[in-house]
């Protein structure tokens, strides 16, 4: 007698990601391409939105060779450093090219676990499937000051988040907080539109860096630094600054105490990279470099040596939150800075994972590879062994603090 054997189907795994950013569309694509059923859920209303409110100067920091998603090369006609507008389009086009769905204006506002996976309340309603990818970004809540929050300040306060060009504050006197790339380059933008003033107040002043050197993007020996020990790559970076912008302390902006690469892998940052036209502002003092914030007055801000800065307008460029507390704190999956314990894709909870929330050079094009070796985890035949643990609904949920 004959056995006939059939084999047994194993339907496709239905994901959930969250965000339509770069790692938010890799993960989907790499998924897709194994076979998973996947949605994208966005909060703003077109796809990559969040790249598409940035500011209209904004350039990459690290050049198309490196920030490019696997298999989808930038035109050269971009140039070496891709605009804020061509990178939109470059990431839309990619997501019409891989045929992703993405529902936008769709705001997830919570994560649960669910009998067959996991839910995500939306402002849509929920949406079920048994894989969630949190691809939202780390720079996805403006971080606010103590000192900016509730100041009587009269003037123009906004968030650098919000800025998009310098012309409200031609003839005015600007303040920009915040020496990181985009506080440099929104204090260049001003000074070069006609501001009457403008002042950077700097806190930690950072390791400078420029985009482009001798001919050659200033990225290049990036990921040799990130292999090497702290120490090493600290002091090659600190010979690389001194090569390629000299000395500054006369300026405001001494050699920092911490290394490049130590601060970048403590606290994500450490590193700013600018064009020497920002360098030469500084040197001209058409850009004046002052100390650290610590309140506000109705039109001026009082300086860490206790000295004043009168003020029109202020540009607070001192970062972002990644936001995951309402929507994935409650798990206690969540470090002390409100990051993902992980954030390379590797699962949190048997289910859930958080992608691209890594500090690095070039993350926009490692968050593609991420989410290659990701979705050939999630969707193996013989499924990933659970890094965590398994919440069913009737379950406590842990908390955690977040500051």
């Amino acid at each position: 007698m004959n056995t006939v054997r059939t084999a047994r189907t194993v339907a496709p795994p239905t994901v959930t990601v969250l965000g339509s950013g770069p790692a938010g569309l890799s993960s989907a694509a790499q998924l897709q391409h194994r076979g998973a059923r996947v949605t994208v859920l966005e909060k703003g209303g077109a796809v990559a939105q969040a790249w598409a409110s940035r500011y209209r100067g904004l350039r990459f920091n690290t050049s198309r060779t490196t920030s490019a998603l696997l298999g989808h090369p930038f035109p050269r006609s971009f140039g070496r450093f891709p605009t804020r507008d061509q990178y939109v389009r470059y990431l839309r086009d990619f997501c019409r090219e891989q045929e992703i769905e993405v529902r936008t204006g769709c705001t997830a506002t919570r994560i649960e676990p669910a009998e067959q996976g996991w839910v995500v309340a939306t402002s849509a309603g929920p949406v079920r499937s048994e894989h969630v990818v949190v691809a939202t970004g780390p720079f996805n809540a403006p971080a606010w000051p103590e000192w900016a929050v509730g100041s009587p300040f009269r003037g123009q306060l906004v968030h650098a988040a919000h800025y998009q060009d310098p012309a409200p504050f031609v003839g005015r006197r600007v303040l920009v907080v915040g020496a990181g790339s985009t506080g440099m380059e929104i204090a260049h933008e001003a000074a070069v539109a006609g501001a009457a003033e403008v002042t950077l107040s700097v806190r930690t002043p950072p390791t400078l860096l420029l985009r482009e050197f001798r001919g050659m993007a200033g990225d290049l020996g990036a990921p040799l630094m990130l292999h090497l020990p702290a120490a090493i790559a600290d002091a090659a970076l600190r010979s690389l600054s001194a090569a390629m912008v000299g000395d500054l302390a006369p300026y405001g902006l001494p050699v920092p105490t911490e290394g490049a690469m130590t601060s970048l892998r403590r606290r994500g940052a450490g590193i700013a990279v600018v064009d020497p036209e920002v360098i030469e502002a500084i040197r001209e003092e058409r850009i004046r470099v002052r100390p650290a914030v610590v309140e506000l007055g109705e039109h001026s801000a009082r300086l860490g040596d206790g000295s004043d800065v009168q003020a029109d307008a202020i540009v607070v460029a001192t970062g972002y939150s990644s936001g995951l507390a309402p929507l994935i704190g409650h798990l206690g999956v969540l470090d002390v800075r409100g990051l993902p314990r992980d954030g390379r894709g590797h699962e949190l909870l048997p289910g859930l994972r958080c992608l691209g929330y890594v500090a690095r050079p070039g993350l926009t094009g490692y968050d593609s590879r991420l989410a290659r070796r990701m979705a050939r985890e999630l969707c193996s035949p013989a499924g990933a062994r659970p890094r965590g643990r398994r919440l069913e609904p009737s379950q406590g949920i842990p908390t955690v603090t977040i500051p």
